[in-house]
């Protein structure tokens, strides 16, 4: 419980941390905190205009980030369905929802995780964090905790423990309106 805690001291303090997700390692932060996401991109090396995944414990923290009304109700069904789980889906994004995160989109892409250590994190935090995989722009996700440490772990405030869930590919990501694959 103290790495927790530390954790989540990091994470109001404006610091960018690394996390286990279902395949990979992610970098996390607050969304709301416009200069941890900037430190956080800096990490990766990756512009701001490709936007970031939101990641959460459950669909209610991400209703301040999504326009929940302009989903069709056709397509409810195949996104809630799929959550719990490992497909992030491109929503549109609400008003309110910023631009240091949807980037140069008026969408927003967001993930309800199965995975225990997301749903802890997230459960004790009260919010989505950003989630993107812990690597430099380009380069192959980090599956590797000694990696993890010696690529980045002098640039982040944190690692929450724990091991990854048995996921062999990041999340595939949807359009909720089209169905197109973004990502697979």
């Amino acid at each position: 419980m103290a790495e927790l805690e530390l954790v989540l001291q990091a994470l109001q303090q404006g610091g960018v941390i690394a996390y286990p997700t279902e395949a990979v390692y992610g970098l996390g932060c607050d969304p709301d905190n416009e200069a941890a996401v900037l430190a956080l991109l800096a990490i990766k090396q990756r512009p701001v205009e490709k936007g970031l995944i939101l990641i959460a414990a459950n669909y209610s923290q991400l209703l301040r980030y999504v326009d929940d009304k302009a989903i069709p109700p056709g397509k409810r069904y195949q996104i809630f369905s799929s959550w719990p789980g490992h497909i992030s889906w491109v929503l549109p994004a609400s008003k309110t929802a910023p631009k240091w995160i949807t980037g140069q989109f008026n969408t927003i892409a967001v993930r309800v995780s199965a995975h225990p250590v997301v749903q802890q994190l997230c459960s004790a935090y009260g919010k989505p964090l950003v989630s993107t995989s812990a690597n430099l722009s380009g380069q192959p996700a980090i599956t590797d905790k000694v990696v993890l440490q010696q690529s980045l772990g002098d640039k982040l405030s944190a690692i929450m423990p724990g091991p990854l869930g048995g996921a062999t590919q990041p999340s595939q990501i949807r359009d909720a309106i089209s169905g197109d694959i973004v990502r697979s």
